[in-house]
């Protein structure tokens, strides 16, 4: 490992480890999770490098910890854990343990144009044509939102868009 690394791991872990904890309380208490989400995810998956670096710099007492069972016991007290948030959402039918927001906007998308309008409380023909005015092409109000973005060569995010309006 070169001299570099050697002193950069460890304030570099130091440091993404506190932006995910203090992001990771954030999204826990709700404040602002458009502000934390995009930042906890992607500075989270950056943790993994320093701590591959801290591993590697620190690997002969990594060795010492290994050996002692408290450190095995460590591991699967938090892999049952993990397990206990992980089994209970798994099979749960139509939302596939997905957070309950994604299910409904999947049943938005699986729905007509002329069902969709209504629950948005318009006619069909005005939501018709406010998603041609965004690009999309309608044939028929009784398309399916998903069928819709797939003709138009849209991605079915980019309906979101012109529903919220």
């Amino acid at each position: 490992m070169t001299p570099f690394l050697k002193r950069i791991a460890t304030p570099l872990l130091t440091g993404l480890f506190l932006i995910s904890l203090l992001s990771g309380l954030a999204l826990f208490f709700h404040w602002n999770p458009a502000w934390f989400h995009s930042m906890h995810e992607w500075l989270s998956l950056l943790l993994i490098l320093p701590f591959v670096l801290h591993v590697w710099k620190n690997w002969r007492p990594m060795l010492g910890y290994l050996r002692r069972p408290l450190f095995a016991g460590t591991l699967a007290v938090s892999a049952l854990a993990a397990a206990a948030f992980i089994l209970p959402s798994m099979g749960q039918g139509a939302g596939g343990g997905r957070p309950p927001a994604f299910a409904v906007a999947q049943k938005m998308l699986d729905g007509s144009v002329a069902k969709v309008a209504a629950v948005l409380g318009e006619t069909p023909a005005a939501l018709s044509a406010r998603l041609e005015a965004a690009g999309f092409a309608v044939a028929d109000t009784d398309q399916s939102l998903s069928e819709l973005a797939a003709t138009s060569g849209r991605a079915r995010n980019d309906l979101f868009a012109v529903l919220a309006r």
